[in-house]
């Protein structure tokens, strides 16, 4: 397969393409990341990943957005450490939805797909929190946590993908590659 373009700065999207011997130019997209009016998470993370992928020239443009959901609301990345720890304070203890969509532009056509993965986290004292956010860990993501950083601290189960929960739900990236003519072959030694 040819290089695949990556419309993410995400520098875990790229490992985990990276991983699996997926060479990845990295082209960020611009697209504004603004919620709709009445448009749902689900919606939401599927419209943006489809804008991304649309956005950045090439033969081949994967793209993906990720969203955190609890009790309806969407917890997107904190706007400063104060907002990491509300989130934070929020989570602790409870059930939330991570939500990761993928769009695969191939041509004129785009393939997509969306991941939803239920995560609970232990309950925590607000110091812990304070003290995973002093971090600079959570600043940049969605939910203020990353679950295979120091993150996976505050986590007690996920039911559903772990990749996704990571943004980027491989299982799902293979199908759309094979979906557009480019199935996953195991690299060489």
């Amino acid at each position: 397969m040819s290089q695949l373009i990556l419309a993410s700065a995400s520098p875990r999207r790229r490992q985990l393409l990276e991983m699996l011997g997926i060479a990845v130019d990295v082209r960020p997209s611009q697209v504004p990341e603004v919620r709709a009016p009445g448009e749902g998470p689900r919606d939401y993370a599927l419209r943006l990943a489809h804008d991304k992928a649309s956005a950045v020239a090439g033969d081949r443009v994967l793209a993906a957005d990720t969203i955190v959901v609890l009790d309806d609301e969407l917890l997107e990345k904190p706007v400063d450490e104060d907002d990491a720890v509300r989130m934070l304070l929020r989570l602790q203890g409870r059930t939330h939805h991570v939500i990761s969509a993928v769009a695969l532009r191939s041509g004129a056509t785009v393939f997509e797909a969306v991941d939803v993965t239920a995560v609970t986290f232990r309950p925590a004292r607000e110091a812990t929190l304070r003290a995973y956010v002093r971090t600079g860990e959570p600043m940049d993501k969605a939910g203020a946590y990353g679950i295979q950083g120091f993150g996976a601290a505050l986590v007690e189960g996920i039911d559903g993908d772990f990749f996704g929960v990571m943004g980027l739900p491989i299982r799902l990236v293979l199908d759309l590659l094979a979906e557009a003519g480019f199935p996953y072959e195991f690299p060489r030694p």
